[in-house]
């Protein structure tokens, strides 16, 4: 008999889902889109069965395109969001939506903690920043403004472990986290204990009772229920392992094995992680900076986020272009932005469609330098500098801290366009290489199912055996320069200008 396992990420736009073997050859793949609603301004809410919804008709399909028995499949595991939570009642029902990390609802509640609760969470969690997109501040906003929340939930937990313990059959009581999630919730925890921090939690007025328990990636946390294998068509039994956060799974992927390796994951926000041994207090106190424990014993990292970064292109092609779900627009978009010269001919996109965080309060996206001669291909091109340049903001930091950072990885679905590496390339001053496969954190998905049924002996020296690498893209001089020049400039109007330009946006928007 063969070894398969199924392995699935519950990400932001969509869910993708693939059956691989145990060389980690991936056999068939699926993918469904998720929906967003945007009940208010700044407000983004997802349906947590959407989720379920998608692996069932994932599973099926991989199924059917692959021909594989299903007796054959080993174990399941998963990737899910790590900054995103939903309420459940004690029959393992959602009693909330899931609201992930584009919302801004908790804004008040980021606000109430940062002027009135002492920051304890620094030494333990290694993290200063208190921000509304948190699960901690949302749960807060949950207990306090979410109607019958008190009364109707049991437990909290994201995405992805909602979608296995739904397909393990699991009641609330059984509900689980693992350790890289968890560190996604950013405050809370003790970072070296890898376990929820009562301290933090009382200071945060989160009761204890409403968390799920920690378990490690590898954990057997149920096995696949009679009803959920008849919809999927596999047979009941199936180990389902705990997984992790999708930010850690695709660092994994990417190969962000050793301190002072960085990594770019491309997806519906960008998200920029830079491997650590430890906190450090520097980069700790730097806007933006956020510490997380990786997925494997003793593995640290730092990461910062784009909030709306891929999502700045899934907008501009629904809501601006009009081609919603056109698999063909982003090819053509790049094609006409290959012409367009570095800087877009002064046009300037800023992307905080869902906001930007405590140190740029009121932000929102922002296209300025628009002229009659200005096209989508500018406008497409400005968008992709954008991201780098929030990068570079980054980066500069790390830099300071004497973390190099001349080679990049690149991964998840951005990394598939040659024109937006090099645009990175060229503004960060780093070499970006792209690993040969693009699946993200879904290899490293299968690695933890291989490893939690006994079938690898390693995850990560299985990991250095699957990544090897496509391509390389050097800094083009002549572009950077221009960059280097544009860089400037955007950081000037930011640090004035636009902040004065958000807040009169925002007295508007309260009109």
């Amino acid at each position: 008999m063969g070894k398969y396992y199924i392995a699935f990420d519950c990400g932001t736009m969509g869910t993708k889902t693939a059956l691989y073997s145990i060389d980690s050859t991936r056999i068939a793949e699926a993918y469904g889109e998720n929906k967003i609603s945007y009940p208010r301004p700044g407000w983004a809410e997802m349906d947590a069965n959407c989720f379920v919804n998608n692996v069932r008709e994932g599973v099926r399909e991989c199924l059917a395109k692959s021909g594989v028995n299903p007796a054959e499949v080993r174990s399941i595991s998963a990737s899910g969001i790590i900054c995103g939570i939903v309420g459940i009642d004690e029959n393992w029902q959602p009693v909330t939506p899931f609201v992930p990390y584009l919302d801004n609802r908790a804004g008040g509640e980021a606000k109430w903690v940062r002027e009135n609760v002492e920051p304890v969470w620094v030494e333990e969690s290694g993290n200063a920043i208190v921000d509304e997109f948190m699960p901690p501040m949302i749960l807060r906003w949950f207990l306090n403004k979410y109607t019958g929340f008190r009364e109707n939930a049991v437990k909290v937990v994201n995405n992805g472990p909602f979608v296995l313990g739904t397909l393990a059959g699991l009641t609330a009581k059984e509900a689980f986290l693992d350790w890289a999630t968890m560190s996604g919730w950013l405050i809370g925890y003790d970072a070296k204990a890898r376990n929820w921090s009562g301290r933090q939690m009382k200071a945060l007025g989160i009761p204890m009772e409403i968390l799920p328990r920690i378990v490690r990636p590898w954990d057997i946390v149920g096995f696949l229920c009679p009803e959920e294998a008849e919809k999927m068509g596999l047979p009941s039994g199936i180990p389902i392992a705990a997984g992790a956060g999708d930010t850690m799974q695709s660092a994994l992927a990417s190969g962000l094995l050793e301190p002072g390796l960085a990594t770019d994951v491309a997806g519906t926000a960008s998200i920029f992680a830079v491997a650590v041994s430890e906190a450090d207090s520097r980069i700790t106190a730097a806007p933006g900076m956020m510490f997380a424990t990786g997925t494997l014993e003793d593995s640290y990292f730092y990461w910062s986020m784009i909030r709306a970064g891929g999502l700045s292109l899934r907008w501009f092609r629904d809501s601006f272009a009009n081609r919603a779900g056109d698999p063909m627009f982003y090819a053509e978009m790049d094609t006409l932005a290959a012409d367009v010269p570095a800087g877009s001919r002064g046009l300037l996109f800023y992307p905080y469609l869902q906001g930007a965080g405590p140190d740029m309060p009121g932000a929102c996206g922002v296209f300025a330098g628009l002229f009659g001669a200005s096209d989508r291909a500018a406008m497409w091109r400005s968008i992709l500098e954008a991201i780098a340049f929030e990068y570079a903001q980054m980066i500069k930091i790390y830099r300071e801290c004497g973390i190099p950072l001349n080679e990049i990885i690149g991964t998840e679905g951005g990394s598939k366009s040659p024109l937006w590496t090099q645009i990175k390339a060229d503004i960060l001053g780093g070499a970006y290489n792209i690993p040969t496969r693009s699946e993200g954190g879904l290899m490293a998905d299968v690695a933890v199912a291989a490893y939690a049924v006994g079938d690898i002996e390693d995850i990560g020296e299985t990991m250095r055996q699957w990544i090897t690498f496509r391509g390389r893209f050097e800094p083009d001089a002549k572009n950077a320069a221009v960059y280097r020049r544009v860089f400037e400039e955007r950081q000037r109007l930011l640090a004035g200008p636009m902040k004065e330009l958000f807040e009169g946006l925002g007295n508007i928007r309260n009109i």
